[in-house]
């Protein structure tokens, strides 16, 4: 593995530059590239540590990616061109199942040896996940996939919001509808013949229009049963393969863990989505010795998110929420971080802490369930001159606000006096693309479509609170926008 492997990782709307800055930093990535929803790279890292990522989604091993297919109305010749991107070079295709089995024999002996040393216990009913958090943590697993349908923002995508598991099932079935084991032919040498897959597809856009995904999931796995004398196998298969076709490219891989990144074994009851808690964590600049608040912490994932990812810092929850509270402190007792994380019964408007007290504020502002636009949002200015008066000069704001709140954020707001800023040409938008280097040095835009964040003439600034960027990401179902700000001095000090 010296030589390093290429990866693709799914990751939310607008999550997509957080994850291609964590691959670097975590993994040491090279050729590190975006489009939306997806973030390629090439880096030797062994399966525990690509497990460690924490904005990405799900992961897999890279069997090839090209330009998006011609579209004709001839299903057959589209079909041809599908089941070439697999069996027109059998040899790398091999190479990186070989690549896959070596990472998977690797990780299976860390799994056994943990079993080994893990000894048997009688889970006390009081530690039982309830219904509430399996449906919580189902509603997760479904937006997932339904990101990855909205990344094609515009298209029609031919699957459901449900993971993929039925659709996969539905494809790979069809495949066993296809010639008899007599009339398959001889399989490449060195390869089993009994080496079972299943095939999930997802197509968007243009060819979603001519082929569904169960006709490609069956012209596919019939290929493959020629090509290699594989056998489908729907419930336990030893491959998947995995196909995503859209507008902005072609892709091809294989799933490197069951179960997707962001599914956190130390979160018990799931709140806010982990991977945009994550993202808003590391734009709070956490240093050793820092104190952290989340004033309207709810179950507690941000603190979770941070505490695990910067254990050496100290971190405070607050809500005005009995039930939350004790969601929260479950969460943070089954991660093991009752000694990093407290927690108190508090209102946002009214802290009982010092001034200047804390070096990040880091919030997710739950006005309503899923957003829901309620009286309350006009409470946005005591909450926010509360946070800047518990925060230390040089210290870090991160909210995520949605769209309305966005609006009432803008509107309390004065704008930023910053004479560099006025250099934006006329006609530019808020965002402006990421740049980066090539490996030859060059910069170029990484990634079609996608933007980050920088300031602009437009935003705004609340007292001492100067806007130092502000994202959209998705939630899977609506939209949202984190917005980081740093306070430049003393709250009344204007």
């Amino acid at each position: 593995m010296a030589a390093g492997a290429r990866y693709f990782c799914t990751a939310g709307r607008g999550l997509e530059p957080f994850l291609a800055r964590e691959v670097r930093a975590r993994l040491g990535a090279t050729e590190v590239d975006y489009v939306l929803g997806k973030v390629f790279f090439t880096t030797a890292a062994e399966p525990g540590e690509l497990k460690e990522l924490k904005s990405g989604e799900r992961l897999f091993l890279l069997l090839k990616k090209c330009v998006p297919l011609s579209v004709s109305r001839n299903k057959g010749k589209m079909l041809h061109e599908i089941k070439s991107l697999l069996t027109e070079e059998p040899k790398s295709c091999l190479d990186v199942i070989a690549t896959w089995r070596k990472l998977r024999s690797h990780e299976g002996k860390k799994d056994e040896a943990s079993q080994e040393n893990r000894s048997p216990h009688k889970r006390k009913p009081e530690e039982e996940i309830n219904i509430a958090s399996k449906r919580q943590k189902t509603e997760q697993v479904r937006e997932i996939a339904s990101e990855e349908c909205q990344a094609g923002a515009g298209e029609n995508c031919v699957v459901s919001e449900e993971e993929s598991d039925q659709d996969c099932q539905a494809e790979s079935k069809a495949s066993l509808e296809g010639p008899t084991r007599s009339s398959i032919e001889k399989p490449i040498e060195n390869e089993k013949q009994n080496f079972s897959f299943r095939v999930s597809c997802r197509c968007s856009g243009a060819i979603a229009k001519i082929l569904t995904s169960q006709e490609i999931g069956r012209a596919v796995g019939i290929a493959l049963r020629k090509q290699f004398g594989w056998q489908a196998d729907l419930r336990a298969p030893d491959l998947e393969i995995f196909l995503h076709l859209n507008d902005i490219h072609s892709v091809v891989g294989i799933p490197l863990f069951r179960l997707p990144l962001a599914n956190r074994e130390y979160i018990k009851t799931a709140g806010l989505r982990s991977t945009v808690a994550w993202a808003m964590a590391s734009l709070a600049e956490i240093s050793v010795g820092a104190f952290v608040l989340d004033p309207m912490c709810g179950l507690g994932t941000i603190l979770l998110e941070a505490a695990k990812e910067w254990p050496e810092a100290c971190y405070w929850g607050t809500d005005t929420s009995d039930s939350q509270l004790e969601g929260a402190s479950v969460n943070i007792k089954a991660a093991g971080l009752d000694d990093k994380i407290e927690l108190f019964k508090a209102s946002v408007k009214a802290l009982p802490l010092p001034s200047e007290s804390f070096d990040a504020v880091i919030s997710d502002i739950p006005f309503g369930k899923k957003f829901k636009i309620t009286k309350d949002i006009q409470l946005l200015p005591d909450i926010l001159q509360e946070m800047e008066r518990v925060l230390r000069v040089g210290g870090i704001i991160v909210l995520l606000l949605n769209q309305d709140l966005r609006k009432r954020m803008d509107g309390i707001a004065k704008t930023v006096e910053n004479e560099s800023l006025n250099a934006i040409a006329d006609g530019a938008g808020e965002t402006t693309a990421v740049k980066a280097l090539n490996n030859d040095g060059n910069s170029s835009s990484l990634g079609a479509g996608i933007e980050e964040p920088v300031l602009s003439c437009g935003q705004m600034r609340f007292g001492s609170l100067v806007p130092d960027g502000i994202y959209e990401v998705s939630l899977g179902k609506t939209d949202a926008f984190i917005y980081k700000y740093k306070k430049i001095s003393t709250a009344g000090n204007k």
